[in-house]
């Protein structure tokens, strides 16, 4: 199996998350389902096939947590320098808009993009993997080609 790089944020938020599905919602869901039960007659109870629909959702949930988990590969951003790799802080100008933006390349689990943790698959992130402070990178991107300037690289 291929490890899946993810920062410690990542793989915190991540175990926390699994936590809280094994000791709050599965306890709550199977209350849930006993509950619905109690009403009598499963064929037409709508709260006993929601409640069985949930917690199915949250059985898969835990077993891809589970798997992600069990394959993380936790690199530490803060022992890393140099060009960009995984784990980097980098800040971009947009080169048409002067738009400033600041992404961390992070693992395909963790990443958020509308809170600046790119996806390492990204175009994006791939383009800039291996340049320097001062490179422009040009990505071509499903809204079409975008050129960008490196500002500042930063491993936190």
């Amino acid at each position: 199996m291929e490890k899946i790089p993810m920062t410690p944020g990542g793989y915190k938020a991540l175990d926390a998350e699994l936590k809280n599905l094994r000791s709050v919602e599965r306890p709550a869901i199977i209350k849930a389902i006993a509950e619905a039960r109690e009403h009598g007659d499963l064929s037409e109870n709508a709260e006993y096939h929601s409640a069985r629909e949930k917690q199915s959702f949250i059985e898969g949930r835990i077993k891809e947590l589970e798997g992600m988990l069990g394959l993380a590969q936790v690199i530490d951003p803060a022992k890393l320098s140099g060009a960009i790799k995984f784990g980097a802080t980098v800040d971009l100008v947009d080169e048409d808009t002067e738009e400033q933006k600041t992404y961390q390349i992070v693992g395909e689990a963790e990443a958020d993009i509308e809170n600046g943790l790119l996806n390492i698959k990204s175009p994006l992130a791939r383009a800039l993997i291996g340049k320097d402070e001062g490179d422009s990178v040009e990505v071509n991107t499903p809204g079409g080609s975008k050129a960008y300037e490196i500002v500042k690289i930063s491993y936190i």
